[in-house]
């Protein structure tokens, strides 16, 4: 189990540094899940009657690496030499849920959608994956 989420946690790591290098250094054309994630911060205080949080991005790289920890730990479900596979596998579905889902739940469009952008998404979720694989790999030995 910790092996399975310190591997989630390398994954979510990988994906942030990715987000955020991209962000700063062209800040026109890089996908803005951070965005996304701020809103969905937002619309769940304020359905609850509460204010965000201060400051929002903060807040929301937090919980984008909490809850992308707790999720590409899936990568360890299975026999070790499916990690890999699971790991490409969820950060692809990741990163189409992160292009497709977040005009149905309320989200709106990242603010610079382009389809540049969103291959970038999904790539970048990808690399999450393969990242968390990677690790768990180093992390567990083949007679696990």
């Amino acid at each position: 189990m910790l092996k399975a989420l310190g591997s989630g946690l390398v994954g979510a790591v990988a994906l942030t540094l990715i987000h955020e290098t991209a962000r700063r250094l062209a800040p026109e054309s890089a996908p803005r899940v951070d965005v996304l994630g701020m809103r969905a911060i937002a619309k769940t205080m304020r359905a609850v009657d509460a204010e965000p949080p201060i400051p929002l991005h903060e807040a929301a790289l937090v919980g984008e690496l909490v809850s992308n920890t707790a999720y590409y730990s899936l990568v360890g479900l299975g026999p070790r030499e499916d990690a890999l596979r699971n790991g490409a596998l969820l950060g692809l579905a990741a990163g189409l849920g992160a292009v497709f889902l977040p005009g149905p739940l309320g989200l709106g469009r990242q603010p610079t959608e382009t389809p540049a952008t969103q291959a970038m998404t999904v790539a970048w979720y990808v690399a999450g994956g393969l990242a968390a694989a990677a690790a768990y790999h180093a992390f567990t030995s083949e007679d696990e």
